[in-house]
């Protein structure tokens, strides 16, 4: 009878000293898996956490009862190999070559991501704290040299009047030619500096003058455009005007973005034009700087989702 109770023991003593390497283990592959998923995705790396706090609070159950519920371990180690790949003994290297890429749902009219650098062609997405003239802007980089500095427009300022009210009631140095030809085209306000002059923005195509800052986005060729205007080939409405411009000395822009002052993004073409066309109904508010970090994702949606309602038309100061 001894013996058989001292076997029965050293069975249960067993049986926990292998719960309790399983339950480290699964820790260990949990630091691992976090830690892996920390720099590229970071929506599993939330679902681990959630599984580690299941597993979390099973061994605070095992403390009460004495025991692991090994249904609810079972549980979670599944979860984790749905999560990763059935090998208990994969590294951390393995790990981050073998894990499927996250899903990516495209809408081609529709999208925006992050980038580490600044070019011609993507957009500066104001800091929600950042005041002024730049509150809640969107600023299309037209020029960037670090050793040049960089030039900019607003592109989610819409104005009521369209160029040719604007040319009449305000010193500018817009052509005669082209305030007849381009009277009913849309105008944005692009920034403080210049404010009397004009540059245009366009999907119509890189003719003479002009210069394609993106996948459909071309800035300049005002004079080609005005024939092709006059021939009937180009509806005004779709030239956008953009009066006056932003600018940065060399190095500052960069310094402002280490700052946290600008979100750098490359966004969709429909993003870049979206007042110059002729569906942008003037009573239609719009929030282009909300719907950019919306599609930008994470931290960027709750930004937008907190601090988004005013819209883009508004007074400029």
């Amino acid at each position: 009878v001894t013996e058989n109770i001292k076997s029965k023991a050293e069975e249960e003593e067993m049986s926990e000293t292998s719960e309790e390497s399983d339950s480290q283990q699964l820790s260990d592959l949990g630091e691992m898996f976090t830690h892996a998923l920390s720099h590229i995705f970071p929506g599993k790396q939330a679902a681990v956490k959630s599984l580690r706090r299941e597993n979390s609070s099973s061994k605070n159950r095992k403390s009460d009862e004495k025991s692991l519920d090994s249904e609810d371990l079972d549980s979670v180690v599944s979860s984790y190999k749905e999560l990763i790949i059935e090998d208990p003994f994969v590294s951390e290297a393995e790990l981050l070559s073998l894990l499927p890429p996250p899903p990516i749902n495209l809408d081609k009219k529709r999208w925006a991501h992050s980038l580490p650098h600044v070019e011609p062609g993507c957009v500066m997405v104001a800091n929600e704290k950042l005041g002024g003239v730049f509150h809640q802007t969107v600023v299309l980089i037209i020029e960037h040299s670090e050793s040049q500095g960089t030039t900019g427009v607003i592109i989610n300022r819409p104005l009521t009047e369209n160029l040719r009210q604007i040319a009449d009631t305000q010193n500018t140095t817009l052509d005669l030619s082209l305030k007849i030809a381009f009277s009913q085209s849309p105008v944005t306000y692009g920034g403080p500096v210049n404010g009397d002059t004009f540059s245009v923005l366009h999907g119509y195509g890189e003719v003479e003058g002009s210069r394609k800052l993106a996948s459909g986005v071309f800035v300049g060729g005002s004079e080609e455009l005005m024939n092709e205007v006059r021939v009937g080939r180009l509806d005004p409405k779709e030239a956008l005007f953009i009066k006056g411009h932003a600018a940065w000395s060399a190095g500052h822009l960069s310094r402002e973005i280490e700052k946290g002052v600008w979100y750098p993004a490359a966004i969709c073409t429909d993003f870049i034009l979206k007042y110059a066309s002729p569906q942008s109904s003037e009573e239609e508010s719009g929030d282009l700087w909300a719907d950019i970090l919306t599609c930008l994702g994470n931290q960027y949606a709750d930004i937008a989702q907190k601090h988004a309602g005013r819209g883009d038309r508004r007074m400029i100061p």
